[in-house]
């Protein structure tokens, strides 16, 4: 079923991992998609992007300038997906550094505050949107050791929170999903401790796959999710409480 055929889903971060799962699903679901990432994607995966660009979204000038051209190629923007993350280290707090705090918080929150920025304007004007933050689990309970990264994905979820009530009535809906941890390459920057931890702490007592993921983001990106805005979507295993 093509529901999302001719509309046109920005993902950033998309290049490899979740956000090139995301993008293969919607693709499927008929969106082109514009893959926003730090570095171009992979060779192999080029066929499921209509439109690529090199963007930093820890910055402003970065965002609007790829905006420009992504509506330039595409014409429109009706999903957003704010999936560019990093995960920085997992080491207690006092050794980790000033910045590697700041780059985490760079990269997983203010990235996010500054698509939406950029974005917004456009699907307002349009009278429809579909914005998607990718938070985290860690956003509601903490990991230890990973202060940064709890405290980033915490913020998208406040962030996702107030952004709903300013959009509610413009047509333009935002939500969140917050993953346990996934099976991506992400893995290879956390010691084999830390994952085991996290896994212990899912009741299913495995990782969440790429697809999982991508299949809660399909239906909140799809107009069937039409009543529904500034929520958290789990996929934790079990894990989530509230």
């Amino acid at each position: 079923m093509m529901e999302l055929d001719g509309q046109v889903a920005i993902v950033t971060g998309a290049a490899r991992g979740i956000g090139f799962a995301l993008s293969q699903r919607l693709n499927e679901l008929g969106a082109r998609i514009a893959c926003w990432d730090i570095a171009p994607p992979v060779k192999a995966n080029g066929s499921v992007f209509a439109h690529a660009e090199i963007v930093d979204v820890t910055s402003l000038a970065s965002i609007e300038a790829a905006l420009e051209r992504t509506l330039a190629a595409l014409g429109q923007a009706d999903i957003l997906v704010n999936n560019a993350g990093v995960n920085g280290p997992t080491v207690p707090i006092q050794d980790y550094s000033e910045a590697d705090w700041h780059k985490v918080i760079g990269v997983d929150l203010t990235g996010v505050f500054l698509c939406c920025k950029a974005v917004v304007p456009h699907m307002v004007d349009r009278g429809y949107g579909r914005i998607i933050n990718i938070a985290s689990i860690a956003g509601k309970e903490g990991n230890a050791r990973a202060t940064a990264y709890s405290a980033a994905k915490a913020g998208v979820i406040g962030l996702t929170k107030a952004l709903s009530k300013e959009l509610i009535k413009t047509g333009v809906l935002t939500n969140a999903v917050a993953p346990a941890m996934a099976e991506t390459e992400l893995l290879a920057e956390m010691t084999e401790d830390y994952i085991a931890d996290v896994k212990s702490r899912m009741p299913m007592g495995r990782l969440a796959t790429v697809t999982e993921i991508a299949d809660t983001v399909a239906w909140i990106a799809s107009p069937r999710c039409s009543f529904t805005s500034g929520q958290v979507f789990d996929v934790t295993g079990g894990r989530a409480t509230y």
